[in-house]
């Protein structure tokens, strides 16, 4: 199975933004969810946010919800992942995945995802 690709990682300062993309060209893109996790060092794998392609509906870890939106481009296969404000504890590896569990909000650490890119670095510093 193709794997998503992801891009947009990089360095920012505290405040900053970033935008991730993810070209997911291995299943039909419009009748999954489709999310974004991380993972920062020494710390357990999280859900960040997640999309249902179909339909639009978006959900949001609480500690992002209002710095960052997810959105989807359905003609291109791509899911983006806008983040402002940035703090130091969103550095993390952030990866992109089909989410095979209802992503629910207060439980954001157990959505389960499969078919992972190969994840891109984001680093927020002071």
């Amino acid at each position: 199975q193709v794997r998503p690709v992801e891009s947009g990682g990089g360095s920012v300062q505290t405040g900053g933004s970033l935008r991730l993309s993810c070209v997911a060209s291995g299943y039909p893109f419009s009748s999954n969810c489709m999310g974004w996790f991380r993972q920062a060092p020494g710390k357990e794998r999280e859900g960040v946010a997640a999309i249902y392609t179909g339909g639009g509906s978006t959900y949001y870890n609480p500690s992002v919800k209002g710095r960052f939106t997810i959105s989807q481009d359905k003609a291109k296969s791509t899911v983006y992942l806008q983040m402002n404000s940035l703090k130091l504890d969103d550095t993390a590896m952030y990866y992109c995945a089909r989410v095979v569990s209802h992503p629910a909000e207060e439980s954001s650490h157990l959505w389960v995802g499969d078919n992972w890119g190969q994840g891109t670095l984001v680093t927020v510093s002071s």
